[in-house]
């Protein structure tokens, strides 16, 4: 079979051809929307797209044999799955990866925010010592807040349980038993959670029913000195709400390893070439009035990024491909959700 993978590395290219001999192999180091000539690549029976890759009604009829999408991650709201529904394209995926690497990462943010250690860290490279501004706050005895007690949210709250945090968490799908052998409590109302929580993390996937869930209307009943992290999407949060909480001081602090508008923040140095709009100016405004601010903290949709998830991502991956390719169907989405 033909597969072209999009947005690649060197080192996934190494372990992909090692793992893939007997098939043609074609590589972008784009993602799949800013491939200029697609020429060399629209008789491939399979593509291969990272989370950058935004695989539509735009690009996909190119692929005139085109028979399965293989996303080398978790998430695939990448993915039109409408448009791969009516022509008969299966989407596979990587179920679990980094439920752990995720979660250290939301606690990374969480313990910069609460003892200033990215405020402390600027100010002695400047070789100043001073202890002003950087007070910070023990973990121990605050309460944490879960919003989504899945696979990454559990071991948030395994590592909150660690440091002797009391865990609040808001699921669709409440488990008690979990709740009882790992000793949290569920909240019946996102709103109780937000009021009662010292931090909060968040860790649901992004759907129609999970845009904003965090509001300029629920931001308000948020405990007032809090901290929130995302590491989920970037669209759960509203921007401006986030903005207005911490004028208003109702959040101490925000961790952000993803944007609500992270797709044009990330490619900002390229807009002058696509001629953006009056909103995507506005929206990439708000940004930047966020993230000049030194107690928010963003890093660039890297949660995921350790050694051995990137490892997990790309074995996943060829294992997907490798069944495909013989016949079997392994880690497939539903394409008509």
């Amino acid at each position: 079979m033909k597969i072209t993978f999009f947005d690649v590395k060197p080192w996934e290219k190494t372990l992909l051809d090692a793992a893939l001999t007997g098939h043609e192999l074609a590589y972008f180091t784009e993602p799949l929307q800013e491939v200029k000539d697609l020429s060399t690549a629209v008789d491939a029976d399979i593509i291969s797209v990272f989370v950058s890759s935004k695989a539509n009604k735009d690009n996909l009829p190119q692929f005139k044999n085109l028979k399965m999408i293989a996303a080398r991650s978790t998430g695939f709201d990448n993915i039109d799955l409408s448009y791969c529904q009516e022509h008969k394209i299966e989407v596979a995926y990587v179920p679990s990866y980094g439920e752990n690497t995720v979660a250290e990462h939301a606690f990374a943010l969480i313990l910069n925010l609460s003892r200033n250690i990215h405020k402390a860290y600027l100010r002695t490279i400047k070789e100043d010592y001073s202890l002003d501004g950087l007070k910070g706050f023990d973990l121990q005895g605050k309460t944490l807040g879960v919003i989504g007690a899945g696979r990454i949210g559990l071991h948030a709250i395994r590592i909150g349980r660690g440091f002797g945090m009391d865990v609040l968490a808001f699921d669709c799908c409440p488990n008690e038993f979990l709740s009882q052998t790992m000793a949290f409590s569920y909240t019946k109302d996102l709103n109780e959670l937000l009021n009662k929580s010292d931090v909060i993390t968040v860790h649901v996937p992004n759907l129609p029913e999970t845009k904003h869930l965090i509001n300029k209307d629920n931001i308000k009943q948020i405990k007032k000195g809090a901290i929130l992290i995302n590491t989920a999407r970037g669209e759960v949060i509203e921007t401006e709400a986030l903005i207005e909480a911490l004028d208003q001081e109702i959040l101490k602090g925000v961790g952000l390893d993803v944007l609500e508008n992270e797709a044009l923040v990330l490619e900002e140095h390229r807009l002058a070439d696509h001629q953006p709009s009056s909103d995507q100016l506005a929206e990439l405004a708000k940004d930047h009035v966020l993230l000049r601010r030194d107690n928010v903290i963003y890093t660039p949709h890297m949660a995921f990024y350790s050694q051995e998830a990137i490892d997990r991502i790309t074995h996943c991956t060829i294992e997907n491909l490798v069944a495909f390719a013989a016949g079997k169907k392994i880690n497939l989405v539903k394409t008509n959700q």
